[in-house]
């Protein structure tokens, strides 16, 4: 069977969907527009920062020196040496208590702000709204907060990575709700189920692969980040690391990188086997 258009066949098709094919005028000024706009902000960006390149190779030179001086990584001592994994641990224990609470706080205020969820538009702008401006603070600020609120500790940087990952576990989830198939909450409405049962048995096996896969990265995302709110006084390895740096102890601070180093890449392929337990292997 032969599927060559037509003469008249092919104009008629270009006829019908010439807007598409196309494209309006309109769209083809809103693309302009749009590319001549970020080309003016990259360019903006470029001169209020100063680039040089001038600056970046002559920084070779720098980043080459202190590349150095941290060879090789040295502890110092077998006793500052346990101090340093003592407070590795301690910083993937902050990271695993926040982002966990976080992950159990977020599940209700996902569903909230889902909108196939909760159809009131009140509801759900205010949820969302409040999920964005817990999100749009950064760690570190909400690490700042609560070492003023309950001191200097490990405590105080469990709880800003626990606030600070609350509003990104809701806006996640929410997405998520969303994106779910409508047909077996549709099932479970046919046979007489609820809202709660449409929840239970009708979104939540849709996303709970998905949710667990984004804790787990949380989980290894967090423990880098971990070690930047130690700086401020959170606890964990981030306050050995800005000590070290200001002592000017270089084959400690490589020693304290290599740390880190180590733990987020055993965290990854724990991470990734659970995963892959949780969702399965794609077929290859």
């Amino acid at each position: 069977m032969s599927l060559a258009l037509s003469t008249a066949e092919r104009a008629d098709i270009l006829r019908r969907h010439e807007a598409a094919i196309r494209g309006s005028l309109r769209t083809k000024l809103a693309t302009i527009g749009t590319i001549v706009a970020l080309a003016g902000f990259f360019v903006y960006g470029l001169t209020t920062l100063e680039t040089s390149l001038w600056k970046i190779i002559s920084g070779f030179g720098n980043l080459g020196t202190f590349v150095m001086l941290m060879l090789p990584p040295d502890p110092g001592s077998w006793a500052r040496a346990v101090i340093f994994v003592k407070a590795l641990f301690e910083t993937i224990a902050i990271a695993f208590l926040g982002t966990v609470l976080a992950a159990i706080l977020a599940l209700p205020l996902g569903f909230v702000a889902a909108r196939n969820v909760v159809a009131n538009r009140v509801v759900h702008f205010l949820a969302r709204r409040s999920l964005d401006t817990v999100r749009g603070v950064d760690a570190l600020i909400w690490a700042l907060i609560w070492v003023n609120v309950v001191g200097l500790g490990p405590f105080a940087g469990m709880l800003a990575i626990m606030t600070s990952d609350l509003g990104a576990f809701g806006k996640l989830y929410s997405e998520a709700i969303e994106a779910a198939d409508r047909k077996p909450v549709e099932g479970v409405s046919s046979v007489g189920g609820g809202k709660a049962h449409e929840i239970r048995f009708g979104l939540l096996p849709q996303v709970l692969p998905v949710i667990a896969s984004q804790v787990l990265y949380f989980i290894e995302s967090n423990t880098r980040s971990s070690t930047i709110i130690g700086i401020v006084g959170a606890g964990g390895i981030g306050l050995y690391l800005a000590e070290t740096i200001r002592t000017l102890e270089w084959q400690q601070v490589s020693f304290l990188i290599l740390l880190v180093l180590a733990a987020v890449s055993a965290i990854d392929f724990l991470s990734g086997k659970l995963r892959f337990a949780i969702i399965g292997r794609r077929a290859s």
